[in-house]
């Protein structure tokens, strides 16, 4: 199976935030834009897999603005490491400011897919190789994020998570 990178993965929504989609203080709610995020990781890890995949986890979304109402939204979804059948998804979400026309990073989220088969049995995926300097740190942060997942729910001993003990030894 041949490796992939990730930028034959990447996929870029854009939509405006509309009333029904917001708030009392007319900001996005956020479970809007899960859903938005959940749709374009989708879309990114059927992509790199050519498979049926399914969300296995949210391991992390970062709200750091707030979304008002008729703002332009970028959602950038691209697969930063694929492991046996699952994989990471990294998402950087854009506002655009609706005067200037200017984007700020808005939030960040990571979320893992597994690739299925017909009848919801995992299947192995391509590897992933990547390029840029962002995708080299993202690709290399996904195993410690992957351990230190499997730790938390208890299928990993911490003794055992290679990648977080060399965080903490010297």
């Amino acid at each position: 199976m041949q490796s992939k990178t990730p930028s034959q993965s990447c996929t870029t929504t854009t939509d405006m935030v509309l009333p029904s989609e917001t708030n009392p203080l007319n900001n996005l709610f956020g479970g809007e834009l899960l859903a938005r995020m959940d749709r374009a990781a989708s879309i990114a890890a059927r992509r790199h897999s050519r498979r049926i995949v399914v969300t296995a986890s949210v391991n992390h979304v970062a709200f750091n603005r707030m979304v008002p109402l008729g703002s332009v939204v970028t959602i950038e979804a691209k697969v930063s490491r694929a492991f046996n059948s699952s994989m990471e998804v990294y998402m950087d979400v854009w506002v655009e400011d609706r005067e200037s026309g200017m984007k700020s990073l808005a939030n960040e989220a990571i979320y893992t897919f597994v690739a299925v088969d017909d009848t919801g049995r995992p299947v192995k995926i391509p590897s992933i190789t990547p390029e840029t300097e962002k995708e080299k740190l993202r690709y290399d942060g996904a195993l410690r994020r992957k351990q230190l997942s499997l730790v938390l729910a208890g299928k990993m001993k911490a003794s055992e998570a290679t990648e977080l003990k060399a965080l903490f030894e010297n």
